[in-house]
């Protein structure tokens, strides 16, 4: 037989908090990724822009539009100390 264990006692700390991503901020990182779908939208040659159809540099406007949407959520969920 094998003397029994004596229990430690139960911890005093309060438990970890529980890590919520339910802002209704998160909704607005659908745009990068739902706005570059509709080519219908900007499938065009015209204007032009430094020689460059639409299609392109509208696709180049694209990622600071990303850039953008990713900073502001950040922003507006980032925890604060």
């Amino acid at each position: 037989m094998t003397p029994d264990k004596p229990q430690e006692p139960a911890s005093t700390d309060p438990p970890p908090a529980t890590r919520s991503d339910r802002s209704i901020w998160n909704w607005l990182l659908l745009v990068p990724i739902v706005i570059p779908l509709l080519v219908f939208v900007f499938n065009s040659d015209s204007p032009r822009l430094a020689g460059f159809p639409a299609f392109y540099w509208i696709q180049l406007a694209f990622i600071p539009l990303g850039v953008i949407c990713t900073v502001v959520v950040y922003q507006l969920t980032k925890k604060r100390s």
